[in-house]
């Protein structure tokens, strides 16, 4: 199955101030994370973050907040992101029937949300270089849980080729000149 920028969106989980300090490999992740963020902006693909009790574990990471509108990032108290009422109606106003995740932690809330998005009928994409744990072993398990669950395993480049969908075009080059060579 493909993914469609029509009908998908990047839904940004809890890349928070005071949990990425412990997060394994944090800078590439983030990094990884932000060039997704970019293309989906470029390509006009709804960008949706979650902020896991922000009080206690600060805001989201300037360098991600910066590139999502205010409005989409809405903040949790469930690991998942679909026990809660303010993130479930921002996902499920969309009509999307596509989520691409990344964030954090791969085996606590981007596991859960996975989970509860594929029993609400979505279509679910797990960016695995963009998503992380504290311990590699957890981000291991959780990415082998989501396959036993039918949840497809991605990488950030496969994502945009397949929201780009065909080369020779003027997105395909911009794009391509800014973030693919």
């Amino acid at each position: 199955m493909l993914i469609h920028p029509e009908t998908s969106c990047l839904l940004v989980i809890d890349i928070q101030e005071r949990m990425t300090p412990v997060i394994h490999q944090v800078e590439q992740c983030v990094a990884h994370c932000e060039w997704l963020i970019d293309i989906a902006n470029r390509l006009e693909v709804p960008v949706l973050a979650t902020e896991q009790y922000p009080q206690g574990l600060g805001s989201t990471l300037s360098s991600i907040r910066d590139r999502i509108r205010p409005e989409h990032i809405v903040e949790k108290i469930h690991f998942s992101a679909m026990s809660d009422a303010e993130p479930d109606r921002l996902i499920n106003a969309g009509q999307y029937s596509q989520i691409i995740l990344i964030g954090m932690e791969s085996h606590v809330c981007v596991l859960q949300t996975a989970l509860e998005l594929k029993q609400q009928g979505k279509t679910v994409f797990i960016v695995e270089d963009c998503v992380s744990s504290r311990s590699p072993d957890d981000k291991a398990t959780a990415l082998a849980r989501f396959r036993q669950c039918g949840i497809y395993i991605v990488s950030r480049e496969m994502v945009a080729f397949e929201w780009l969908r065909r080369a020779g075009t003027d997105r395909f080059r911009e794009i391509s000149k800014a973030y693919l060579r």
